[in-house]
């Protein structure tokens, strides 16, 4: 009865304590409450039977802010609404900044995709079992490397209750440096560098650390000054130390009545580590959508962007265990994935915690951000598509109202 009773108090709480809609700076009209006065309650429901704490939600339409709202609770015990200013760690979409920091270093001269990475690292980095095979960025980037995620490593490039104590390049060193701590074979798979498709962390890691040397400057500083003031994303940061904490959303783990977890720091925070919050993060990812500019604030160039976004696997150079046409078939962009067989585009993530989803249509007219500061069982994890699904589906009512 209690769970029951707690579960009842986020759904009010979700529905009383909602930021309001937000327009992108007086930029388009403002969103017909008509269109939006149902999905409140479907939100609520689904929040309700999964135990979801909280969550925050962004709609973008043809490269526009024009939706935002928070929903339930960023802390729940101290009753604080989530919003849309809540700051959250955001997974796996980190790695798109990964790409546009890359990529921002390769349009400088700094880094060439598809050089061997042994030209930018003070360690040596080949797979064992092709000695003489180099590994590119654009490998990286592919997630087509070779190299794997040994999750006993791994695991201890989280460090709960504060920031990673041991520096990117340590990590990187002791995993891929012949006589590290943690070198091993078996950080590598037995296929040949560019054939095989499996999705690694500490590649993008590696890829993060190598923008890192190439520009002489620190990942997160560097990111900071060439992405984030210029989109003015003053909430955003890849590490505890650098955002307000009182902003920031507790993590919740469980069903029902769900756990709250410490927060954590990453080693590898290129891979996965970035806080901010979904209207800070809807100005990147209009950016993306549009050729390198928010608002008249260039942050790529567009054949910079052009090339992050573009296909990377075709017929002539494809991963032997990837379908490029027809259901289930995926493509990769520079950190930058498809979903619903390329029917969209962007970048979902994953952690203790949480679950995130940025994503458009192939098109760029239509764009969704969910953040979800609860994981849940595996067997109730339909709950975070059909809130993405119902967030989309807004999204084309109000794309249709503008068009007509």
């Amino acid at each position: 009865m209690f769970i029951k009773m707690m579960l009842g108090a986020i759904a009010v709480a979700g529905c009383v304590l909602l930021s309001g809609p937000a327009t992108a700076g007086g930029e388009v009209p403002p969103v017909p409450t008509s269109l939006v006065g149902s999905i409140d309650p479907s939100i609520e429901r689904r929040m309700q039977e999964a135990g979801i704490v909280g969550l925050g939600a962004a709609i973008v339409i043809d490269r526009k802010l024009v939706w935002t709202r928070g929903y339930g609770f960023a802390d729940r015990e101290r009753a604080v609404p989530f919003t849309h200013d809540t700051i959250m760690n955001i997974g796996s979409i980190s790695k798109a900044i990964t790409g546009a920091a890359l990529m921002r270093a390769v349009q400088q001269g700094k880094l060439s995709l598809d050089e061997d990475v042994n030209k930018y690292l003070p360690f040596k980095v080949a797979n064992p079992s092709f000695p003489d095979e180099p590994i590119t960025l654009r490998q990286l980037a592919t997630h087509t490397s070779s190299i794997t995620d040994r999750s006993s490593v791994y695991a201890t490039a989280y460090h709960f209750g504060r920031d990673s104590p041991q520096p990117l390049g340590e990590f990187l060193h002791d995993y891929f440096a012949s006589g590290g701590k943690n070198y091993s074979k078996a950080n590598f798979l037995g296929s040949k560098p560019g054939t095989h498709r499996e999705y690694s962390n500490i590649g993008a890691g590696l890829a993060g650390y190598i923008v890192e040397l190439a520009v002489g400057e620190n990942f997160n500083v560097y990111t900071k000054r060439t992405i984030f003031a210029p989109l003015k994303m003053g909430n955003t940061g890849w590490l505890m130390s650098e955002v307000d904490l009182a902003k920031h959303s507790s993590l919740y783990i469980g069903q029902g009545l769900a756990v709250p977890i410490q927060l954590y720091g990453l080693t590898t925070y290129p891979d996965g580590g970035l806080r901010t919050s979904v209207e800070e993060l809807s100005r990147f990812f209009i950016a993306l959508l549009d050729g390198g500019v928010y608002k008249g604030v260039r942050i790529l160039d567009k054949e910079s962007v052009d090339e992050m976004l573009r296909f990377q696997y075709n017929p002539a150079n494809k991963p032997d265990n990837v379908k490029l046409i027809g259901e289930g078939s995926i493509n990769s962009g520079i950190f930058w994935a498809t979903k619903q067989s390329l029917a969209k585009i962007g970048h979902n993530g994953a952690d203790p915690g949480l679950v995130t989803m940025m994503l458009s249509d192939a098109d760029k007219q239509i764009g969704v951000i969910l953040f979800v500061n609860t994981a849940i069982r595996q067997e109730d994890s339909e709950a975070y598509g059909a809130i993405f699904d119902d967030l989309w589906q807004l999204g084309v009512a109000i794309k249709g109202a503008r068009a007509n």
